[in-house]
This record gives structure tokens, C-alpha cells and sequence, in this order.
């Protein structure tokens, strides 16, 4: 210390991250929405642009566990999960205080000029957990987007090859990249073009309506690639192990791994999209375990950080070194404190067992749903792994024939159950699909008091 520096006093370490205690419970004490949220929606509509639209434009002021408490006092049971992000529950209390305690220590430096270990431990965390035995290396990004359009980057570097692959059914994001990707054009594309070339879209296997067995629709799925793309001009295919947005579609058995027996034998990187199947929400790690698959490369966000942005891709450690050094990175990507955070919940799904409680959702939730299909012809499916359930509905009677989707009851039972504190989301290329995606706190109690609504919902499309 030189004469004109005075000794500085270190400041007193702040409060712990307090957690606010929310009763786990179902509770409605205003019409819906409240005279707040009513407030706050005629503010936000002067502001916000009206492309960012909300499912249900209650105004949350609080969240713990498996349940949203609006600013006017309700409290509805979450299933939706921000779209699987808060997979370890809302504010998980581990989960917070390592953010905020990183938050004191360093809330950014920028990776690729002045690293820190935190990076580095995610990305040793995703190699031990996601699929395969083999050396594996990653890359740190802000959302599931940017971890698609990374993955195809570094895929195309890797081969040398230009095109891409996705599947029918298929949602992979809002930039100009991974809209070209997506199935359904509206309301992620309509307007926004040019969109990206080189994008092909296969047929997938969707055991529900086409009837065919893993071999058969991988075969058909082959067959398209080699006669409209060709093999030698191929980067990358890109799969949801189970499809999100397009309706929690399950493959059939079979199907993943021959495809990437294809890809590997002809020199094509194959991704999983597990962003929204990912980080324990079937019950597994990666989806891709319950399919007997190993891909090449792994894409992680959403419930990777319990609500804070971060991503990942992960892959063979020849494939991602594949890009030259500043190829790949950028500013916020691998942020301190949201690699804290997901750190935390790698130990909290490890130490928590909470693969085990995914597991037991499902076996709650499928159990209950078939019950209601029992009584209401309108359920022509239940699908999925964990706790990511949907259920298709079809219009009345023609689960066996035609399997006619229903939209119309799934955009009303959304509706039904908001008013009442349940909060569904819909999904499915023809919006037939009501979707399940607890959190893993989401107790038994819980899931047996949303069918309880749900029946009342079904009953009342009648």
C-alpha cells in the first residue's frame, strides 16, 4: 500500500436469499384476470409490442414451488413451467442463493477475454450427463435458439457441408435460422422473410396417426433424405428426441437410432434438441436415453438454469473443436451467475432425486388422464415420458376413424381451467394438443386436483 492509499473497511456480507413462501395451494379470490393485472395490461399495451403476446395476462408477483401468485392474490397451479424452464421448481432456494451469492462476486467478465471456473464446471456437469461415453467438449449461449443455430454452425464446420435437416412437426425457434426450421409457419415466421436456405423437412414418426413402426418410418424418413437432399450435401439432422411445440410427439421405438446409424455411416452430425426435453423433465437426464440413442451433439436450455438464460452445446469433443478459435462465443453467453445457478441444479437433480420424482408425476398424471379418457371420447391420445404429458383431442367420436383434431376444446378448456387456477398450455401443429409440464415439485395432491378441473372442463364441452 503507498502513502496515498487509505485502508478500505470490507463491507458487511448482505442477508441471505430470502425465498418467498407460497402456500401450495389452488386459490382464486378475483375474477380473472384482476383488477391489478387489468391495470398492468392497459399499461403494457401502450408499451410492449403486441407480437409478444401472453397465454394469460395475469401479472405475476411471486412464485415458489409449483405455484404462480398473481399481483391480485390468486395463486394457480403452474403447468406449464415457463415452457419447462422452472423444471427444479419456482425460486428453488439452492438456486437462488448460489446466484446471488455469485451475483456479489462477479456479475461479468465475458468468457472469451477473462474465463472463470464456473463456465468450466457447467461444461464438466454436461459432459458427465448427457448421452455418451466418449470425450465430449461444449460451448456456453444465452437461449435454445442460439443453441440451435450454434449447433448447425459447428456441425457445418465439422463436415464441410451446407444443408440441414429437421423433421415434420418440428419447433426450433424465432431467429432467421431456426424459423426456417420450424413446421408450422405461423405465428413464428408469417411476414419475417427471407428465411434461411439450405433448411429440409423430413417426414418424422408419429406412431398416432401414421401408424408406422420405428424401422418403417425411419426407413420412409431415409429414403426422403437421400432423394431430395443427398447424403454428401448434408451437415447435420436436428431432432427433438420428443416434439415440443408440434405436440409432445413420441417416436417409435426404434426410429432415433437407426437414423443415427444412417447419419454416423454417412458422415452426417445428428443433434438432439433436447431444450425443452432436457434437464430431468422425462424422468431421465436427456430424453434421448429413453430411445437408446446417442447423438452426436446435445443441445441443453430452458430448465438448464431454473429461469435464468443460459444454454449449451454439447458434443463430441472432434466435432466442437472443430471451429477455429473466436468462432465461437459472444457477450453474455456462459454469464457467471447463471452458470452459478446451473450448477445448483445439477446437484439439486442429483441430490433431490429428482429423476425419480419426474418419474413419479408420470405415473400420477398418465394414470389420471386415462381415467378421463375413459369417460371422454374427446381424448384420442396420452403421450410422452416424465413431466412432459399431453394429451391429443379429437373431435367427438372420431378417435378410432378419422382422429379429427379438436383445437376448438383445447383453446376452451385452457380458458375453463385459468378461471379456476390451473394454468394449461396448448401445443400441436393443428393446436389439438393440451400439454402437461409441471414442475417437479408438483406434488400428487396437486396433480389430482388439476384433473379434477380438467374433468369439469371436458364435461363442460358437452
Amino acid at each position: 500500500m503507498t502513502d496515498t492509499q487509505t485502508p478500505v473497511e470490507p463491507l458487511p456480507a448482505p442477508p441471505a436469499a430470502a425465498v418467498p413462501a407460497v402456500p401450495q395451494e389452488r386459490r382464486i379470490v378475483t375474477a380473472i384476470p384482476g383488477p391489478r393485472s387489468q391495470e398492468l395490461h392497459a399499461r403494457r399495451t401502450a408499451v410492449v409490442s403486441s407480437g409478444v403476446s401472453s397465454v394469460l395476462p395475469v401479472y405475476i408477483e411471486r412464485a415458489n414451488g409449483a405455484v404462480l401468485v398473481d399481483v391480485d392474490g390468486n395463486h394457480f397451479l403452474d403447468f406449464g413451467a415457463g415452457i419447462g424452464v422452472t423444471t427444479a421448481g419456482h425460486t428453488p432456494a439452492r438456486v437462488v442463493e448460489a446466484a446471488v451469492a455469485q451475483a456479489r462476486d462477479v456479475l461479468h467478465t465475458l468468457f472469451t477475454i477473462t474465463p472463470y471456473e464456473e463456465y468450466v464446471r457447467v461444461a464438466e456437469l454436461l459432459a458427465e450427463h448427457t448421452p455418451g461415453d466418449f470425450a465430449k467438449k461444449s460451448v456456453l449461449v444465452n437461449s435454445g435458439a442460439e443453441a440451435v443455430e450454434n449447433g448447425v454452425k459447428i456441425a457445418r464446420k465439422y463436415t464441410g457441408r451446407r444443408a440441414v435437416a429437421v423433421l415434420d412437426h418440428a419447433y426450433h425457434g424465432r431467429t432467421n435460422l431456426t424459423m426456417a426450421m420450424n413446421y408450422k409457419a405461423m405465428p413464428y415466421a408469417t411476414g419475417f422473410g427471407p428465411l434461411a436456405g439450405d433448411v429440409y423437412h423430413a417426414p418424422s414418426s408419429y406412431p398416432y396417426r401414421d401408424g408406422l413402426s420405428g424401422a418403417e418410418a425411419a426407413a420412409r424418413t431415409i429414403g426422403w433424405l437421400e432423394k431430395v437432399v443427398g447424403a454428401t450435401d448434408l451437415a447435420c439432422l436436428v431432432v427433438e428426441p420428443i416434439q415440443g411445440e408440434g405436440g409432445f410427439m413420441v417416436p417409435a421405438e426404434g426410429f432415433l437410432p437407426a437414423l443415427q446409424e444412417w447419419c454416423t455411416a454417412n458422415g452426417v452430425v445428428m443433434i438432439a434438441d433436447e431444450i425443452q426435453s432436457g434437464m430431468a423433465r422425462t424422468g431421465r437426464y436427456y430424453a434421448s436415453e429413453h430411445f437408446g440413442w446417442v447423438p452426436d451433439l446435445v443441445l441443453s436450455a430452458k430448465g438448464i438454469a431454473a429461469g435464468l438464460p443460459l444454454a449449451a452445446v454439447t458434443g463430441r469433443a472432434e466435432i466442437m473443436d472443430a471451429s477455429q478459435p473466436g468462432g465461437l462465443g459472444g457477450t453474455f453467453g456462459g454469464n457467471p451467475v447463471a452458470c452459478a445457478a446451473a450448477i445448483a441444479v445439477f446437484e439439486a437433480i442429483d441430490e433431490e432425486d429428482l429423476l425419480a420424482e419426474g418419474r413419479r408425476i408420470e405415473a400420477t398424471l398418465t394414470a389420471g388422464l386415462e381415467r378421463l379418457r375413459a369417460e371422454h371420447d374427446v381424448i384420442g391420445d396420452i403421450r410422452g415420458h416424465g413431466a412432459m404429458i399431453a394429451i391429443e383431442l379429437v373431435q367427438p367420436g372420431t378417435a378410432e376413424t378419422t382422429k379429427a383434431p379438436n383445437a376448438d376444446a383445447v383453446g376452451r378448456i385452457v380458458s375453463f381451467a385459468a378461471e379456476r387456477g390451473v394454468l394449461f398450455l396448448s401445443a400441436g401443429t393443428w393446436g389439438n394438443v393440451l400439454r402437461f409440464l409441471p414442475s417437479l415439485r408438483m406434488t400428487d395432491a396437486l396433480i389430482e386436483d388439476a384433473l379434477g378441473v380438467l374433468d369439469e372442463a371436458l364435461a363442460a364441452l358437452a
